[in-house]
């Protein structure tokens, strides 16, 4: 009897601490995750109005959380801001506001598709970005394999 009770006890002792090395392990994790960046991908596909928008966003998220990483992915009309010579509704060039995200971490993509449908020349595209094959799909790959919370502006 004496045995059983021994067996049980340790047994019970072994699930107990199996129980708080995974919980210790838990959070471990979630620590060296929530010490992470966060890191986020921008939608802009609706022309200069929501890529203004997005912009804007961009610059309170960095202020709010200067180590987030951010990539803006453009396709559709929202690509028209990332093409050389592109201004506001106030006549404001968009390539300064971009220079500046730029210098501060943001990658900007333009697809591919986009150029080649509207017969845009590559090289119409500011410096700042680079092209993508599809942005739709580079939306989907950077969700689905890299973790990027997906925001449209």
């Amino acid at each position: 009897m004496r045995t059983a009770i021994l067996a049980a006890v340790t047994t019970g002792t072994m699930a107990i601490l199996a129980g708080c090395m995974s919980v210790s392990s838990t959070r471990n994790e979630a620590s060296a995750s929530a010490s992470a960046p966060v890191k986020v991908v921008y939608h802009v596909n609706e022309g200069n109005a929501q890529a203004i928008n997005a912009l804007r966003n961009i610059n309170n998220h960095l202020t709010a959380d200067p180590s987030a990483k951010i990539v803006v992915v453009a396709h559709a009309a929202g690509i028209n801001f990332l093409l050389d010579g592109a201004k506001d509704s106030n006549g404001a060039p968009f390539d300064a506001t971009v220079q500046t995200l730029k210098g501060k971490g943001v990658d900007f993509r333009v697809c591919r598709f986009t150029l080649e449908r509207n017969k845009i020349d590559p090289k119409k595209v500011i410096e700042e970005a680079s092209l993508v094959p599809s942005g739709v799909a580079e939306i989907a790959r950077l969700q689905a394999k890299e973790g990027f919370v997906y925001l449209r502006p």
